[in-house]
């Protein structure tokens, strides 16, 4: 079966008083719509399950977007850590549908 190609959805950065547009396409996109829609209580790879959610975050980053990552522990049969990340930029979707996001403001 040939690959279908990503669709990019754009979304605006503002820092500082300062706006940029930023291109992200699939699984990063929607960790970036998923952290936008959270909000300032942030997201877990248990709340928002993904597959590579550290991959994800990475890959943000590298666009210069701000997110912390807060350590967390959890018990249950198999106790330990588990990531918790928040989105400390202004961001929204750009894309006039607003689909995804909702449209919703990052902090």
């Amino acid at each position: 079966m040939p690959r279908t190609s990503k669709v990019a959805l754009t979304f605006t950065v503002t820092r500082n008083g300062e706006s940029r547009a930023l291109a992200l396409s699939g699984r990063d996109a929607w960790a970036l719509s998923r952290l936008i829609s959270a909000g300032a209580k942030g997201v877990t790879p248990i709340t928002e399950p993904g597959p590579r959610w550290s991959g994800y975050v990475h890959n943000l980053r590298r666009t210069g977007l701000s997110i912390e990552t807060r350590p967390e522990r959890h018990g249950g049969p198999f106790p330990g850590t588990h990531a918790r990340y928040v989105l400390h930029d202004d961001v929204r979707r750009a894309d006039p549908d607003g689909g995804g996001a909702n449209g919703e403001r990052a902090r």
